[in-house]
């Protein structure tokens, strides 16, 4: 399966998922125009290489400085996607990056460790 890069714009972030390294990661800020349309693809991609992943440790990146109500949808199913992946028998990892004083961001990872329990997350706060 072919990596996959988006470089990123002011609207979307970075995506850059090394399948071939099981390394995935995002950077950036996520409020696209069309956030379907944006994630509609990478997570189709995602879905591909998942299936196809077994006893896999998955490493994830994920440091998003800001993103939308409709980007958050798109998120979960990402999340998802990867819950269902550990539940396979991969080990995901997720490195969850914020801001040290942005409490939003840090409570929606809190919220995803939550939800996704099966996906081993790891709080990386950074000082602004």
């Amino acid at each position: 399966m072919e990596n996959l890069f988006i470089a990123a714009t002011p609207t979307s972030p970075e995506i850059d998922f090394r399948f071939d390294a099981h390394r995935l990661a995002m950077r950036g800020e996520s409020y696209p125009e069309n956030a379907a349309a944006f994630y509609g693809p990478v997570n189709a991609q995602l879905d591909a290489y998942l299936q196809s992943c077994q006893g896999q440790e998955i490493v994830v990146d994920i440091a998003l400085s800001y993103f939308n109500s409709s980007s958050t949808k798109m998120l979960f199913n990402l999340f998802e996607a990867l819950n269902r992946a550990a539940l396979a028998g991969n080990t995901v990892r997720l490195h969850w990056v914020y801001d040290d004083e942005d409490d939003t961001i840090q409570e929606f990872g809190e919220e995803l460790r939550a939800d996704f329990d099966a996906i081993e997350f790891i709080d990386q706060p950074i000082r602004s």
